[in-house]
């Protein structure tokens, strides 16, 4: 399966083009942001559980990166309600499950096998936040190789000052404006080296998770 595997090209999905597909495991349902690969892929995607729902345990060779949207995802007795941001490295493995429903953003055996880092933080502690110029950033996870943080922007304030190898972003809270078209809360971007358009935080500010550097080395269908 190949979805937006051209990893050259920009790709953008508004929430407003959500298209809700059924995954094996009952209950647990995805739409497809990208996808290289069959049920196990490199993928990143907004998977949604509803109460009482979980995945069986299961491996993640590659790595899983997961920001906790809505609700509270369980990893056995550990609970992560919305805002938690959570790496799970190359070998881990675990039983996901939500009591309540919850809705995560994830991102699939995207991991160099050096990465072994197990990352928990909540983002909703304001000691993980820190002031640069207008705006504020609270840093996940930086290597030679990526930066992952989230960006509180003020008003029409414009996300790239300068140019980056590559982008990745999801609009967590207000909306961004690319021109005159509007990106609400759950859009996501993908912007490849050169693809740098005037973005900015629409007239309330904005809340996004960015993800930069990754996509240098990434070719279609990689």
């Amino acid at each position: 399966m190949l979805i937006n595997a051209d990893f050259s090209r920009c790709a953008i999905v508004s929430s407003r083009q959500y298209q809700w597909v059924a995954s094996p495991q009952g209950g647990v349902e995805r739409v497809m942001l990208d996808r290289v690969g069959a049920e196990k892929a490199r993928a990143t995607s907004i998977v949604r559980y509803a109460p009482d729902s979980y995945f069986p345990r299961h491996l993640h060779p590659g790595g899983e990166e997961i920001l906790v949207l809505s609700g509270t995802l369980s990893e056995g007795s550990e609970h992560y309600p919305a805002g938690w941001y959570l790496r799970n490295p190359p070998g881990s493995s675990h039983k996901p499950s939500s009591d309540k429903g919850a809705i995560i953003f994830v991102k699939l055996q995207q991991m160099p096998p050096h990465d072994q880092r197990r990352v928990r933080i909540d983002t909703r502690d304001p000691a993980t936040w820190r002031r640069q110029g207008r705006r504020e950033v609270c840093p996940l996870f930086a290597d030679e190789s990526e930066q992952v943080c989230l960006q509180r922007l003020a008003p029409d304030e414009v996300l790239f000052a300068e140019s980056a190898d590559s982008a990745e972003l999801l609009v967590l809270t207000g909306d961004l404006m690319v021109g005159d078209q509007s990106y609400e809360r759950g859009s996501w971007m993908r912007l490849p080296a050169g693809e740098f358009p005037k973005i900015a935080a629409g007239a309330q500010g904005a809340t996004v998770y960015l993800k930069t550097g990754h996509l240098a080395d990434v070719a279609m269908g990689a």
